[in-house]
């Protein structure tokens, strides 16, 4: 039975280490089915990617000054409140958002999106095109939604919008246009800025999904002149439950609030047997309930770290991510998946269909006898993915996804692509079988550190 290099050798694509912000578990090893262990390969960056080591420092730090925030008189509820509204602008700094929007904190970026859908105006008719991640999708029920279907270019992207839009606005109908940034199954960059001026120019609101770029990229709401702003910490290597969400404080402030409770409500009465509430006028009218402060700290300090190395962080995934295609497209029988058919600027993820072996499988097999992560399934997109695999000549509907950021290295690029080619040659050297739908080692001999989930095999 074959088993994963153990040794790395020094990096000729990858920046120096100290032009990038240092990562926490960047040094961790992992062990093997076949004996030993390796440094574990992390490609599973567009999932959730590892915590910054500012972002651990920093949560470090202001544990001591932790308190609830806002209308506490001690002095820990205070420093915790200014460490909060700090927080929200720094974010707004991170994403350029104009004075007249608001920043909400949210959990996620999927908590973001059915923020907006709670916010919108009755009547609004919601535009997306049907390829986008479900926390794109979904979050739309009750109202009337026009599904455009994907193009397969750029510009029959925006000519479709304009297309779509010409009917509806026609029809004087409220209408938002909910569009992505970059795909998180092939990494492809979205023409946003063309697609919201022609949102625009009909009178229609944009909604953006980040989630996929902010981390990757700067990002200007102001620039790309959208609406709404939406993205999420733990893939913006901070992973303590916040994300965010940036978007018109008259439509945030007016709207009635998304949850109910303490925080969004400035006066409850009682009168009768009913109870009469006025709620907050402020941005902490979305808000309810005591705020994720550590996780808002941990956010910004993820946003100022990342701004102040955006050219390392691009030139580290661009190169890590061209060799990345590169040798997944000369692997014999390996289907690489994308969106438009021309020339397209991307993210590091790259996503791909094999012929005669299961995804599943695969990943199993990368994890437990090369020491590397990635992902395998549909990515919260089916409609993309089984769409993008029909189209490579694989079925299934559930492909292969590698993803590269901050902590990936060439030495995890080129283990993953030697792996890659030994297992679709060959097959796993491993045994395996199916459990709750999905492929594990039998036997795996590996063990957790004692303390994580107990001493049970990983």
């Amino acid at each position: 039975m074959s088993s994963a290099p153990t040794t790395a050798r020094p990096s000729r694509l990858a920046p120096p280490v100290s032009a990038l912000p240092p990562v926490v578990g960047a040094d961790l090893r992992v062990p093997l089915v076949t004996g030993g262990d390796v440094p574990y390969a992390n490609l599973d960056h567009a999932a959730s990617a590892p915590c910054l080591e500012a972002v651990r420092d920093a949560v470090d730090a202001v544990l001591p000054w932790y308190a609830s925030v806002h209308r506490g008189a001690g002095l820990l509820s205070q420093a915790s409140t200014r460490i909060y509204e700090n927080a929200r602008a720094t974010v707004r700094r991170f994403v350029d958002a104009p004075p007249d929007h608001d920043v909400v904190f949210t959990r996620n970026t999927t908590d973001a999106m059915n923020l907006v859908a709670a916010v919108l105006p009755v009547g609004t008719v919601v535009v997306t095109f049907d390829t986008d991640h479900h926390a794109a999708l979904l979050p739309w029920a009750g109202r009337r939604v026009r599904r455009v279907r994907a193009p397969r270019t750029r510009g029959e992207a925006v000519a479709a919008l304009e297309a779509e839009l010409s009917g509806l606005v026609a029809d004087g109908d409220r209408v938002a246009v909910v569009l992505t940034a970059a795909s998180n199954v092939t990494g492809e960059l979205w023409p946003v800025a063309e697609l919201a001026e022609v949102s625009r120019r009909h009178g229609a609101l944009s909604v953006l999904d980040a989630a996929q770029w902010a981390p990757h990229r700067p990002v200007s709401v102001s620039e790309l002149g959208v609406d709404f702003l939406a993205f999420s910490g733990h893939k913006a290597y901070a992973p303590f439950g916040c994300g965010a969400l940036t978007g018109p404080a008259r439509l945030l402030r007016s709207a009635p609030p998304y949850l109910r409770g303490g925080g969004a409500s400035a006066l409850v009465e009682s009168v009768g047997a009913d109870l009469r509430v006025t709620w907050a006028a402020g941005v902490e009218r979305q808000e309810a309930g005591t705020p994720n402060v550590v996780g808002a700290h941990a956010l910004a300090v993820a946003c100022e770290t990342l701004s102040g190395h955006w050219r390392g962080v691009a030139e580290h995934e661009d190169r890590l991510a061209g060799a990345l295609r590169e040798g997944v497209a000369a692997v014999p029988g390996v289907r690489p998946l994308r969106l438009f058919d021309d020339a397209t600027p991307s993210v590091g993820v790259v996503s791909f269909g094999v012929d005669g072996i299961d995804p599943g499988l695969l990943a199993a097999a990368l994890s437990a006898e090369y020491g590397i992560g990635v992902r395998d399934g549909a990515f919260c997109a089916h409609v993309a993915t089984e769409r993008l695999l029909a189209r490579a000549g694989v079925g299934g509907g559930r492909a292969v996804r590698v993803s590269v950021g901050l902590g990936a290295t060439e030495e995890h690029v080129d283990r993953l692509l030697a792996a890659l080619r030994a297992v679709v040659a060959s097959g796993p050297a491993w045994s395996y079988a199916q459990r709750d739908g999905r492929w594990v080692p039998v036997p795996d001999p590996r063990r957790l550190p004692v303390g994580l989930l107990g001493d049970g095999p990983a």
